[in-house]
């Protein structure tokens, strides 16, 4: 059953350095890669799931810093 999330939620794994942004609740059934390093993950109906951007400290280190660090607070 996919539902629309009422904010999409973000994650950042620096480990292997991905970007990953859940737009609603689904299974992946198959990605399209939208750009190089970002993929647009689409549900068996065609809609997005979520958005995963590889290498992402490359382009959106002004972002991904401040969330990495927020991340590391809420863990503590």
């Amino acid at each position: 059953m996919n539902e629309r999330l009422k904010k999409p939620f973000v994650n950042y794994d620096p480990d292997s350095d991905v970007l990953y942004i859940v737009a609603q609740e689904g299974e992946e059934e198959e990605f399209v890669e939208i750009a190089p390093g970002v993929n647009v993950e689409l549900d068996a109906e065609g809609k997005v799931v979520g958005v995963e951007i590889l290498n992402a400290s490359r382009f959106l280190s002004s972002i991904i810093n401040p969330l990495h660090q927020k991340q590391i607070q809420l863990q503590s």
